[in-house]
């Protein structure tokens, strides 16, 4: 997620806190790859790589299309979008004219019409001192010209106030310059946009170039730094969490839930109290009355106002992060800690070292080597007829992982499945299978939702593409070091780990990716206090959240080392309930939720939500089960289904968020997280029976209230009656799990599903001739 900060004080003295929330690579197909298939595999390899490299020099030409040809880590971050200005986002103010205007009768008054006023404004309007004059009081062009259209319009009005009348009535009768319009005209203009009389306050509140100076508490110590850096499976962690469990005190903080309930769990076996705290969830050791000295929490959750002898940030080079990168850089410069420990990649020393200079404080770095082998493959799967005990494989869509399982159903494997919008349990529940020697699930199809929290024992990693939808980008080379780090567990029966792609002609474009060292991280995210959007507020009372927002990222200031966090999350979420009344500081933490807003039935229970709070009726077990997601429900039988029990699922998780913030509005949180697991677990019966599930989205037929192919939005369930089975035929069946799944897949997923399809015929054909 993605967000400013907000805090709250809670257990803990815990602050509350809440997301604010290229290369390219085109699809060409090298026509020289089928030349070599004859070799053997060593020189096939090298073969193959060469032909990889042939194909993006191949792909060179077509950079004017926006492609990028060989892979280059500077361009694995994206750019920073072009701020828009602040006169393209204020929105004018109507001005409320006088109430029954009073006309004054004078020598002279008889001259002052609306021409002869037209006639002077337009005077006054092409004066070069009135537009000097205007930029000294923060008018561009475009503000002056906006500006002076509304004041025109006033001037001429029949209600016009009477020292106006008595200033035009001087310059058209006893020739005063037009310039003794300006106090009128800057008066009028500060009226319709506000923030002309306060610029320079709110340029003030929105300077983040100092972020040291946001944790005084923090500044009170001289903090020993220490950074574990390392590739995946080194240790690094391991050995921060020792220094953790045996301090008197202490706090982890993890990227994720999975990962804080890991450590969680595992401190407490040791015989340590630790208490959890994430967004949705807080468990204790003892009880909330005797909290434990030590804490286990997602980074957001971390408090600024708590000391401990030792503090571990973990994955700490998701400092980079565009969307969450503010919790790791306020955690590194806010963490009121005697020591602190910091695990991840190499590239994230040098910034983190220029980041804690200022305040004086030394990095003592620690590198480690990787425990267990890990090869790179000089040649591809070549097709799933080779796939072994121990494999996984990554895909980057939804589509390409039904479609994957599909295929391996084919071949008598039934593989584990793992992708980002299951449950953690169902996540936990799918690894264990997939880990278990005795358990007949020996192959994994995920997406890089594995590259970090989830302890697996994998043979090879093998990547369905080198691509990531929806632009078809070449996947960043510390994202795919993270993915292929996790062939090669050390300590399990597959400590040789191996790294290679599915396809024989990505398999040099992998190599080449995994080969270039990741590029130091430049720049961290930032984001600001919710303090500072308050009183950045009270300047402009007039201003709709999302135009809040917009003014405040137009204005603000940050150094080269910093980058502001996208707002676009909690701007997608703030349309939605724009036209419901809720104070700024509510409105603001329903917007940071860490749901996903386009996730259509999610996003329309938060605004339910909303609205019922706005009401100040409770939010309760009842009304969630009942009234919106109308419950109970039959387990999955199909795609969609399952689909529908994942936003199920996060509408339940979006309630305990909130919960754990206004307890009095939602109450049920108990109820609420037994109801939770029940949808988990129905998820991760339809997991279990993932196969099952996509042939019967291919046999059903298209529901009676879909016509012409445009899906209801009325249900996104799909009737399996007995005799709703159309023609086996290839094309009966892709439409029909076209229109089973079209809620489900985004475009471009349903797209690459369609493809497949098309290959599957292809084959199929082939196979018959």
């Amino acid at each position: 997620m993605q967000g400013f900060i907000v805090q709250t004080t809670e257990m803990y003295n815990c602050n509350s806190l809440f997301l604010w929330s290229v290369c390219c690579f085109g699809g060409m197909q090298s026509a020289t790859t089928s030349t070599v298939r004859f070799c053997t595999s060593l020189t096939l390899g090298r073969i193959r790589a060469s032909v990889a490299a042939i194909h993006i020099s191949a792909v060179d030409s077509s950079r004017r299309r926006g492609i990028r040809a060989r892979f280059d880590p500077s361009t694995t971050q994206k750019l920073p979008e072009k701020k828009k200005s602040i006169d393209e986002l204020v929105v004018p103010q109507a001005v409320r004219r006088p109430k029954n205007g009073m006309k004054l009768e004078f020598d002279g008054m008889e001259n002052v019409s609306r021409e002869v006023m037209g006639a002077k404004l337009d005077e006054f309007y092409r004066r070069s001192i009135i537009r000097q004059m205007a930029q000294e009081n923060h008018m561009n062009g475009r503000l002056y010209q906006r500006a002076y259209t509304d004041f025109r319009s006033y001037c001429l009005d029949a209600s016009l106030d009477a020292a106006l009348q008595v200033t035009f009535s001087d310059i058209i009768n006893h020739n005063q310059s037009v310039d003794t319009l300006f106090p009128f005209f800057l008066s009028h203009a500060r009226k319709v946009f506000p923030h002309l009389e306060s610029i320079d306050d709110l340029k003030l509140i929105s300077d983040l170039t100092q972020p040291h100076n946001w944790y005084p508490e923090a500044r009170t110590l001289h903090r020993k730094i220490v950074f574990h850096a390392g590739p995946t499976n080194s240790g690094k962690t391991y050995q921060a969490l020792q220094r953790f469990t045996n301090a008197k005190s202490g706090v982890y903080c993890g990227p994720l839930k999975l990962l804080a309930s890991e450590v969680y769990t595992k401190t407490n076996s040791l015989g340590v109290n630790c208490d959890l705290v994430t967004g949705e969830e807080r468990l204790y050791a003892v009880d909330n009355f005797h909290p434990s000295a030590h804490l286990s929490s997602t980074v957001e959750m971390l408090s600024t106002q708590m000391k401990v002898d030792i503090a571990v940030i973990d994955e700490i080079q998701m400092l980079r992060d565009e969307q969450r990168g503010w919790a790791w850089t306020r955690a590194l410069l806010g963490v009121v800690a005697d020591e602190v420990h910091l695990c991840g990649e190499k590239a994230a020393i040098p910034i983190v070292q220029e980041l804690l200079d200022p305040i004086g404080e030394h990095v003592d770095v620690f590198e480690y080597e990787r425990k267990s082998s890990l090869t790179i493959n000089t040649f591809g799967l070549g097709g799933f007829d080779n796939i072994q005990d121990g494999d996984c494989i990554v895909c980057f869509s939804r589509a390409a992982i039904f479609d994957t399982t599909k295929k391996l159903e084919k071949r008598g494997v039934k593989p584990a499945v793992i992708y980002g919008d299951l449950p953690p349990g169902t996540k936990l529940a799918q690894a264990a299978k997939f880990n278990d020697p005795d358990d007949p699930t020996t192959v994994l199809v995920a997406t890089d939702a594995i590259g970090m929290g989830l302890n697996l024992n994998i043979q090879r990693v093998i990547f369905h593409s080198v691509n990531r939808p929806p632009n078809n980008e070449l996947i960043p080379n510390y994202s795919a070091l993270q993915i292929a780090g996790r062939a090669g567990r050390y300590g399990t029966t597959f400590d040789d780990g191996r790294a290679m792609t599915l396809k024989h002609e990505d398999i040099g474009i992998l190599r080449d990716i995994l080969s270039q060292p990741v590029a130091d991280i430049e720049k961290v995210g930032i984001a600001p206090t919710f303090d500072q959007i308050e009183t950045f507020s009270f300047h402009l009372p007039h201003a709709s959240f999302v135009n809040l927002l917009d003014i405040f990222v137009s204005l603000c200031s940050v150094t080269e080392k910093f980058f502001l966090c996208t707002v676009d999350q909690i701007k997608s979420l703030a349309q939605e309930i724009d036209n419901i009344q809720l104070p700024l500081k509510v409105r603001y933490t329903f917007c940071t939720a860490p749901i996903n807003a386009d996730d259509k039935p999610v996003a329309t229970a938060f605004k339910k939500m909303a609205r019922r709070f706005s009401n100040g009726q409770p939010i309760t077990f009842e009304w969630i089960h009942t009234d919106v997601l109308q419950w109970p429900k039959d387990k999955p039988s199909v795609i969609a289904e399952l689909a529908e029990l994942e936003s199920d699922y996060d509408v339940t998780d979006l309630y305990l968020w909130l919960s754990l913030r206004y307890p009095d509005m939602f109450p049920d949180g108990d109820e609420v997280r037994a109801f939770s697991r029940q949808i988990d677990e129905y998820i991760q019966d339809g997991v279990d029976r993932i196969i099952e599930l996509l042939n019967n989205s291919l046999r059903v037929k298209k529901p009676s209230h879909v016509k012409n192919n445009v899906p209801s939005t009325k249900s996104s369930r799909v009737n399996t009656e007995e005799g709703d089975v159309v023609s086996s035929k290839r094309k009966g069946k892709r439409r029909s799990v076209m229109e089973a799944i079209r809620n489900v897949l985004s475009p471009e997923e349903l797209e690459e599903l369609k493809r497949e399809l098309r290959r599957a015929d292809e084959t199929s054909e082939l196979k018959k001739s």
